[in-house]
């Protein structure tokens, strides 16, 4: 998508939009791009937005008879008053990876410095009640992480997403915490300190809530949907077979990112999650942080080494495929190309690592692609 900066105004429009009961993040969307603006959508009546494709009665009511703007309105003003960003889904400062799945939301809450288009971005997501030993795997991946320049983001929760926040404020990882409220409270609000923190540090605290917005069960499935969405790929420390961590890698598969998980002792409740994934195929088996380095293809920085091109080149047809399209199509991120052609990250590193080494493809800096 691309990045389209929008003024006040539009922002106000949007909000109001994303609060309108019966209109879901996708019919929005629609919405403003057939009628070019949000501030457009809520000058029609009912009549004319029922001309819209798919359009159902209720919905074009809502909209027409919307009145919640003072909700809104005091919103912006606290988000004004405190400090914090109010982003659009076209905007260059809203996630870029997230703008690709379908579901992300219209407007987002920033509070905090951090990069939410990092180069390099890893959830990691887990039981609340996580064990020593997942605690110190927490750890140990985080300071891992250093010399990666790896963003983490995780969901302020008690156990794993905690854990890893902490961690990634001892060893100087930037770091992002999704809420499923509003940013007027943390909760659980003995996690005050580390949000304060990570706000006042190099992170940041990131919410599709309004102020008021309790934390209620169904919100966190909405949040960890932006979790997934924001980011290269998913790890899964520890996990019962069934709970918030678990949609969080089947979001991150069905956005075709990449998921890992850490293997645990057969029979151990707060690891059948993670071995589920594995068994199933739905997560690679995570080791150490050299599993992300060779899959995500997230190598240190080194010098690269002309690579003559071979004449004769037998590829599969996932890589002629893949070299079709960097033809056509030019420089791209792998990310995009990904989605695109919906491969997974990690099979696209795959092929685009042999055509690499074949001399077909050429790696450019921000894993950037083009045919050589």
């Amino acid at each position: 998508m691309a990045n389209i900066p929008v003024n006040k105004d539009e922002i106000f429009y949007r909000l109001a939009l994303s609060e309108v009961d019966h209109v879901g993040v996708k019919t929005a969307k629609k919405l403003i791009n057939h009628f070019g603006s949000s501030q457009e959508v809520f000058n029609l009546s009912t009549r004319e937005l029922m001309q819209v494709q798919g359009m159902v009665l209720h919905r074009a009511v809502s909209i027409s008879t919307f009145a919640g703007w003072e909700r809104v309105e005091k919103e912006l003003n606290y988000a004004e008053d405190n400090n914090i960003e109010v982003v659009s889904f076209t905007e260059k400062n809203y996630p870029n990876r997230l703008k690709h799945c379908e579901d992300g939301p219209l407007v987002l809450f920033k509070k905090g410095a951090a990069d939410l288009s990092a180069g390099r971005m890893l959830s990691i997501v887990g039981t609340r009640r996580i064990t020593e030993y997942g605690r110190a795997m927490t750890r140990k991946l985080v300071e891992s992480l250093v010399p990666y320049n790896v963003t983490v983001v995780s969901g302020l929760a008690y156990g794993v997403d905690i854990e890893a926040h902490k961690a990634c404020i001892d060893f100087g990882v930037p770091t992002i915490g999704v809420l499923g409220h509003g940013l007027d409270k943390i909760y659980p609000s003995s996690h005050t300190r580390v949000a304060n923190d990570m706000v006042s540090g190099s992170g940041a605290l990131l919410t599709e809530f309004l102020t008021g917005t309790k934390p209620d069960r169904e919100n966190f499935p909405q949040r960890n949907r932006i979790v997934a969405g924001m980011c290269d790929a998913t790890l899964v420390i520890e996990s019962a077979s069934r709970g918030g961590s678990m949609i969080t890698a089947e979001l991150a598969n069905n956005y075709h990112r990449d998921v890992f998980a850490i293997p645990g002792r057969v029979g151990d409740k707060r690891s059948e999650g993670c071995n589920k994934l594995i068994k199933g195929h739905k997560a690679a088996l995570f080791e150490s942080v050299k599993d992300l380095e060779y899959i995500m293809g997230w190598t240190l920085p080194q010098e690269s080494k002309p690579i003559q091109r071979k004449i004769f080149v037998d590829l599969s047809p996932e890589e002629e495929t893949i070299l079709a399209f960097l033809r056509e199509k030019g420089k791209i991120q792998i990310d995009e190309l990904s989605l695109q052609l919906k491969v997974p990250v990690s099979m696209s590193m795959v092929h685009l690592l042999n055509l690499e080494l074949s001399g077909l493809v050429r790696s450019l800096p921000g894993k950037i692609y083009e045919a050589s």
